[in-house]
């Protein structure tokens, strides 16, 4: 009995090690362009896209390119968002509005692979009263570039490819995410551990039947 515990603690010591050693699924993200809006000194996920929002005359928008997994986790813009500051050389214009716009192009590390974002800039869109955010950003930040599913991919051409792309948040580097399940760790593990659990349930089975064989 002795040298079965044994043996039981060694394979449980050996399952152990294994699961330690497994590399565990990487966390994933997306890398696309957060749309914002200014309110109160601070900055709020918008609740609808560009091409539906309708901003008020002397709203502040903001756009950061980042990678994120949601919009609790994705990077606001980042620079000045004062209105009067961004549109103070635009003037008011009867029938038309202003819309101070906050573009951060991101950090390297978010930037799709071979390419470099641009400095992040300031722009006073003046645009009709009922024109929209998406409007007031290709009046001053073309050329824009969307998919098929009216998803905004790209401000002033930056990135050049790429929309909405499912990437690896699990080095600084960001780099897509495989597809085929190649990166998924425990999988490997598995099938190990099974063995491992049928020794132990055999060793388990053998002893039961010497205590068996003993007591007759």
């Amino acid at each position: 009995m002795t040298a079965v515990r044994r043996t039981a603690g060694l394979l449980l010591a050996a399952f152990a090690a294994l699961v330690a050693a497994v590399p565990q699924a990487h966390a994933t993200g997306y890398r696309y362009w957060s749309f914002w809006e200014r309110s109160g000194g601070q900055w709020t996920y918008a609740t609808q896209g560009p091409s539906t929002a309708r901003p008020d005359d002397g709203a502040v928008e903001g756009f950061r390119f980042a990678v994120s997994a949601d919009s609790a986790d994705a990077s606001r813009p980042r620079g000045a968002a004062d209105f009067g500051a961004i549109c103070s050389a635009t003037p008011a214009k009867s029938g038309m509005k202003r819309v101070a716009l906050v573009l951060d192009f991101g950090t390297p590390a978010d930037a799709p692979s071979g390419e470099t974002p641009p400095g992040g800039r300031t722009a006073c869109a003046r645009v009709s009263a009922d024109g929209t955010t998406a409007e007031a950003l290709a009046a001053v930040a073309g050329p824009l570039r969307y998919d098929t599913n009216a998803l905004l991919c790209a401000i002033s051409g930056y990135p050049k490819k790429g929309c909405g792309e499912q990437v690896s948040a699990s080095s600084d580097k960001k780099s897509p995410q495989k597809s085929d399940g190649s990166g998924d760790g425990p999988s490997l593990g598995l099938p190990i551990g099974v063995g491992v659990v049928a020794l132990l349930g055999g060793a388990a089975v053998w002893r039961n039947r010497r205590r068996r064989d003993d007591s007759v």
